[in-house]
Formats: structure tokens, sequence, C-alpha cells
């Protein structure tokens, strides 16, 4: 083999390598994230891509967390997340990337207290949502209700609601031991609407079969419902924003489908949906 072909030859695979590890695909949008999001993620989706049926979107969950680990390893190009990146996650973008990341709002949530449809309870104060899932109220008696245990079901540690929860109600203390983790939301809703006694959270677009309680800021409050009033006007308690979250200020197939999705005709998906669009 001559000097000139073997040039050739090295070039070849380096294009070969090259392509390989390419992050993305002209026409193809990759999204990992938030399970409180993937259904409305999925929507969005299928939708545009009857609009634009030469973008291919795929939408896959695992968690906020896993979203966030996923943007800063390189291997998925929109981020979901039902919170906030925190500051050494933005920080380890801004090492690899050089940029901390943009953050777009995209919709907007009530997180939502679920029981079961035969519980008595119609409403509960955030204190006692903490002492519920510290371990430190135990028996629905204590609220008024029956008296049987209540049983705690909360999320993984790498979902963006259970941080959320954790920092908002539980004021940054420790999740019960005894409280039983459900890999998605989903899991949250079934387990509490098979258990009589059980209470979780989660989103509210996946409140169906089950009680969703009044929340009250304290005591002398009233009980509030997530609705998208209460939503719009910031009296419900656990309202939150669900976020898009980029590498670099969107380009592309990313921009043009993150304008779609905050276009009247994404949020109205948004809706449809359950959750509360951000205009």
């Amino acid at each position: 083999m001559n000097l000139r072909t073997m040039t050739w030859s090295v070039l070849a695979a380096l294009v070969t390598v090259s392509t390989l590890s390419a992050p993305a695909v002209a026409g193809s949008v990759t999204i990992k994230g938030s399970d409180t999001m993937v259904i409305l993620g999925q929507r969005w989706a299928e939708e545009y891509m009857k609009k634009t049926p030469t973008t291919t979107i795929q939408v896959t969950g695992g968690g906020s967390g896993t979203g966030i680990s996923a943007l800063i390893n390189g291997t998925t190009d929109i981020c979901q997340a039902s919170r906030s990146m925190s500051a050494p996650e933005k920080e380890k973008v801004r090492e690899r990337y050089k940029t901390t990341g943009v953050e777009t709002i995209v919709a907007r949530d009530g997180l939502s207290v679920y029981v079961g449809d035969a519980n008595p309870l119609t409403e509960i104060t955030l204190d006692q949502l903490k002492l519920i899932f510290t371990g430190k109220l135990t028996s629905w008696k204590e609220l008024g209700g029956p008296d049987a245990k209540i049983i705690v079901y909360s999320r993984e540690n790498s979902s963006g609601t259970y941080v959320f929860f954790k920092e908002h109600v539980l004021k940054g203390a420790d999740y019960t031991p005894r409280a039983q983790t459900m890999p998605g939301t989903a899991a949250v809703v079934n387990a509490v609407a098979k258990e009589k006694f059980g209470i979780g959270y989660g989103g509210a677009a996946y409140a169906k079969g089950i009680k969703i309680l009044k929340v009250k800021k304290d005591a002398q409050a009233p009980g509030v419902l997530p609705e998208l009033a209460n939503i719009k006007d910031g009296s419900y308690a656990l309202s939150r924003p669900l976020f898009f979250y980029t590498r670099d200020k969107p380009a592309g197939d990313i921009k043009s489908f993150t304008d779609w999705v905050l276009s009247p005709e994404g949020q109205a998906i948004v809706s449809k949906v359950g959750y509360f669009p951000v205009n």
C-alpha cells in the first residue's frame, strides 16, 4: 500500500469515528428526563412529527436527575426536568461545554397529594405533610381519620418531584425510612389506589382513580386544589414550573421544536394532558 492510499484510509477511518460519536443527527431530536413530563413530552413529539415528518423526536423518562446527567454527558439534546438544575450540575455543564446551559419553562404543574377515594380526609396542611413524610405522624387518627397506620409512598431520589417535595415540604429533612419508593408517578398513583390507607404525591396529570387533597399553607389558610386559576394566581402552595434544559441556546430542529412547544398549539396540549400552560 503506497503513502497516498494509506493517507486516504486513515482519513476514511477518522470520518467513520466522527460519525459514530456525533451527539445528534440532522432531523433527529432526543429528549430524556422527568417521569412527570414523559407523557407530555411524548404527546408533544407525536403531534410535532405529524406536522414535521422530516423530524424524528425520541422521548424517554428515567427521572429529572437522569435527564440532567444525560445532558451533561452529551447523550441527549433536551433534558425534561420537574426541578431546577442545581449549582453543581450547572458547573459541570460549564466545565464541559463552556456554558451553564439554557433553561426554558415549558409548562406548569401543581404537585398533588394523593389518597384513596375512600379516605375521609379532604385537606391537609404543609406541616402535616412534613410530619407524615418524615415519619413523625403515623396514624390517620391523628388527622381525624380512622385508627389506621399511614402507608407512605414516595419517588426515587433521581426524581425531580422527590427533590421538589423534599425542598418545599420537608424543608430539607429526610424522608421516613418506612416510605415505599416507587419508580414513577404512575406507580405511586397505582399503589395509593390499591391501598386504602396510603398517601403519595406527584404531578397533577397523573391523578386518575384517586383523590387529590386540598393543600393548606398553614392551619388557618383555606384548602386549595391544584387547578388552573390557583396555579395562575399563586394561591396553590405546591405550584412549580416544568423545564426544558439544553446545553446551548436552542438552534435548528431543537429551536423549531421548542418554539412550537411554546406556541398556542403546543400549550393547548399541556392543558389536554392535565398540566397548566405557561401563558
